[in-house]
């Protein structure tokens, strides 16, 4: 199972008449998702010349190494100041899980859950040090990571739109979020091969998950995807100017390869006279064409849900034995039968965090995560004196009523094919207007003929 978890903070601006300004930022998430950071412009008030015209007086404020005027009109009584023109930040947070087999619940509490957090907490405009910051939510199924691995071609679609409605179900919200199918946003594809071309083959080869999966797989069962899929990862994240990026330790080797990458790019092609002149007859910035980004690493609700036959592996959707996970669809029947049989040991009474317990402390995090508001010791005052078999009941029944919702509105998602379908399509023409024009940045950058906006 690949989680991309990306989410994105972009700053940029837009007001009447605009002058270029590289930013760079580091915005601050709540981290299970991405965030990205992207250059912006800014535009001042009216100029010293024509606020001198119409009599009034100026005032000047250094930020970024820009000069901001404000001006106030000269009363008879006092001066009245109008306020000072706000910049605009936005921050654009991208975030994706892989469509291969039924999500589970490691997907849902260590990515879609932390996503709808955040977007209820911030999806409201604010001002941070007379700056407002606006952000936009982007969620993508990960269709083209799906297929590094032979897959059914049957199965594809319907696990990319039941991903796409437990996005919705688990509560991403169309008004607030966008939702979208990664191929139907070429930009992804077409990146991924500009960086490709630009990337060392032996930066590949020391990719970890690629010599795993390739010696369980076979080496002659393995396709180019999986020994270039890191690079489309690089692509997913630099399209959006991610400068922070929250991924699992398990990815941070890739997020790593996003970073050289962009060095390489910049040195490459974003340096010398010839570069300035192609972004001038483009029409662009010539600044460096992506943002450094910077891993942030974090865990499934404080920890890492792990899989129900082994408590030292984490819960996986490639794992052949559906026993070892939590599938969000389950029925209860069959929740309950999963934790009735998982693995325990013979320690009387449960406790936390006992290297030597790995099980243990896996069923004690996934009861804390299934009930929102409360804490670690509160817990422990209710089950640290339980055996086993008292414990896995409880634990059974509090997973049916934590998921029971979500299933019930995944039900109704699937049953309105054009609703689902619809916002699909709202949240891809959106991710394309923004991913096009790093795209084109990258082109004009390596020197090919400009198609324009």
């Amino acid at each position: 199972m690949t989680l991309l978890a990306a989410r994105v903070s972009a700053a940029f601006t837009a007001v009447s008449r605009t002058t270029a300004l590289p930013l760079s930022f580091a915005a601050t998430l709540d981290k299970g998702h991405i965030s990205f950071g992207c250059r912006n412009s800014f535009v001042s008030s009216p100029s010293p010349a024509a606020a001198a015209a119409a009599g009034t007086n100026q005032h000047h404020v250094k930020m970024n190494s820009q000069t901001v005027h404000f001006m106030s009109t000269e009363t008879e009584t006092e001066p009245t100041a109008n306020p000072q023109p706000l910049k605009t930040k936005t921050r654009r947070i991208l975030s994706g899980v892989q469509p291969t087999g039924s999500l589970h619940l490691g997907n849902y509490l260590g990515a879609i859950r932390q996503w709808v957090e955040f977007q209820n907490k911030e999806c409201e405009p604010k001002i941070e040090d007379g700056v407002k910051i606006v952000t936009e939510n982007y969620f993508c199924v990960v269709d083209l990571h799906a297929i590094t691995m032979p897959h059914d071609p049957t199965e594809l679609e319907e696990s990319t739109l039941s991903s796409a409605a437990l996005y919705l179900a688990a509560g991403i919200d169309p008004e607030k979020s966008k939702v979208f199918i990664q191929s139907h946003v070429p930009a992804h594809t077409e990146l991924s091969w500009l960086l490709n071309c630009a990337t060392p083959m032996n930066w590949l080869e020391r990719m970890i998950q690629f010599k795993d999966k390739s010696r369980k797989a076979g080496a002659e069962s393995v396709g180019t995807g999986l020994f270039t899929y890191p690079v489309l990862m690089a692509a997913d994240i630099l399209l959006y100017q991610a400068d922070r990026v929250p991924v699992g330790e398990d990815q941070r080797q890739h997020l790593e390869l996003a970073r050289d990458i962009v060095r390489r790019f910049t040195d490459l092609y974003n340096k010398g006279g010839a570069f300035k002149k192609r972004c001038k007859k483009a029409g662009i910035p010539s600044y460096p064409t992506f943002t450094e980004p910077e891993a942030m690493i974090v865990k499934a609700g404080g920890a890492r849900i792990m899989s129900l036959t082994d408590g030292t592996n984490k819960m996986s959707k490639s794992d052949a034995n559906d026993a070892s996970r939590i599938n969000v669809l389950d029925p209860p029947d069959l929740i309950r039968e999963k934790i009735k049989k998982c693995k325990t040991d013979a320690v009387k009474g449960l406790e936390w965090d006992n290297p030597e317990r790995p099980e243990a402390t896996n069923l004690l995090n996934i009861y804390l995560a299934v009930q929102p508001g409360r804490t670690k010791e509160d817990i422990l005052e209710e089950v640290r004196d339980m055996t086993w078999g008292e414990f896995k009941p409880v634990l059974a029944e509090a997973i049916v009523a934590h998921l029971e919702p979500i299933q019930k509105r995944y039900h109704e998602v699937r049953q309105d094919k054009e609703y689902l379908m619809g916002v699909l399509k709202n949240g891809s023409d959106s991710a394309n207007e923004v991913a096009s024009k790093t795209l084109r940045a990258a082109r004009v950058a390596m020197g090919f003929v400009d198609r324009g906006n």
